[in-house]
C-alpha cells in the first residue's frame, strides 16, 4: 500500500511539472513576438550591424501576452474597442477586390497616407479594411518604437500591451521581400517569431530602410505603403522612447482610419 501511494504522489509530482514547463514553453514562445518584439539577436553583414527584432504580435498567439517593457501605459480593459458581426471569424480575403485602396491613418502625431496592395496581399488586405470600417483601431495606442537595428513604430493592439488581437490569427505570410529589406514608408503585419500562421491586427511602419532578418516561418508580410506623412512617424522616432522602455515618448493614438 505504502509503495502504491508513493507511485501515485510521484505521477502527480511529474505531472505538474510537466505542466509548469509546457507553461513557461508557452510564456517564451509569447514572449517572442515579431515587430513589436524586442532585438532578439545582431547580425554583423557586410554593409553594418542588423538587428533580428521579433516583430511581434509583440505581437503573441490569439491571446498574447505582454512582452517586455510592453504593458506600460495600457489601455483600459473598458476601453478597448470591440468587434462588431464576425466576432472571432477571419475576415474573407476575396474582400481585398484584387485591387490597391487607398486611405489614411489619423494619430494624435497627424495624418499618415496609405495605399494597400490587395493584390499582392488579399488576406492582409481585407483584414485591415475590415477592422478599419469596424472602428477597431480608433483610440488605440502605437505600443512599440524600434529605434537601432531596424526601424519600425508597432501599432495595431487595442491593449498597447503587445498581447491584443481581434479574437482570431491567420496565415501564411504574404509578399515578403525576397531580400529582407523593408524599404522606409512599408506597413507590414506583425506577427510571432517562427509563426506565419499567428497574425491578426498589429502592423508596423518602416520609417528608415531596415534589413529584417527570415525566420522558420519566412518574412513579413508586406500589405501597403505609406504614401504621404512619413515624416510624422520619423518625428515620433525623433522624439526617442520613454526610459526603459519602447514606447514613444508621447503616446500615439490612432484616432481613426479611413480607407477606400
Amino acid at each position: 500500500m505504502s509503495s502504491k501511494r508513493e507511485r501515485e504522489h510521484e505521477r502527480r509530482r511529474y505531472e505538474k511539472q510537466q505542466a509548469r514547463r509546457l507553461q513557461a514553453q508557452r510564456a517564451q514562445q509569447q514572449r517572442t513576438r515579431v515587430v513589436a518584439g524586442g532585438v532578439v539577436a545582431v547580425l554583423a553583414l557586410g554593409l553594418g550591424v542588423v538587428a533580428v527584432v521579433n516583430l511581434t504580435n509583440d505581437a503573441a498567439e490569439p491571446a498574447a501576452q505582454p512582452t517586455d517593457g510592453s504593458s506600460a501605459g495600457a489601455t483600459p480593459a473598458a476601453t478597448y474597442p470591440a468587434r462588431t458581426g464576425n466576432d472571432g471569424v477571419v475576415p474573407d480575403a476575396a474582400l481585398a477586390e484584387d485591387r490597391a485602396w487607398s486611405g489614411a491613418i489619423t494619430t494624435s502625431a497627424g495624418e499618415i497616407g496609405i495605399e494597400l496592395d490587395g493584390a499582392a496581399a488579399p488576406q492582409a488586405v481585407a483584414n485591415f479594411v475590415t477592422l478599419a470600417a469596424e472602428g477597431y483601431f480608433d483610440g488605440t495606442i502605437c505600443h512599440r518604437l524600434v529605434t537601432e537595428g531596424i526601424r519600425v513604430l508597432q501599432c495595431g493592439d487595442p491593449t498597447a500591451t503587445g498581447m491584443g488581437d481581434p479574437g482570431y490569427a491567420w496565415g501564411p505570410v504574404e509578399n515578403a521581400p525576397s531580400d529582407d529589406v523593408y524599404p522606409a514608408g512599408t506597413i507590414a503585419m506583425a506577427r510571432i517569431g517562427g509563426d506565419g500562421e499567428s497574425m491578426g491586427s498589429q502592423f508596423f511602419l518602416v520609417y528608415e530602410d531596415s534589413q529584417i532578418p527570415s525566420d522558420a516561418a519566412g518574412g513579413y508580410t508586406v500589405f501597403g505603403q505609406i504614401t504621404s506623412g512619413l515624416d510624422v512617424v520619423q518625428a515620433i522616432a525623433d522624439a526617442g522612447t520613454q526610459d526603459g522602455s519602447e514606447r514613444p515618448v508621447t503616446d500615439v493614438t490612432i484616432e481613426g482610419v479611413e480607407i477606400q
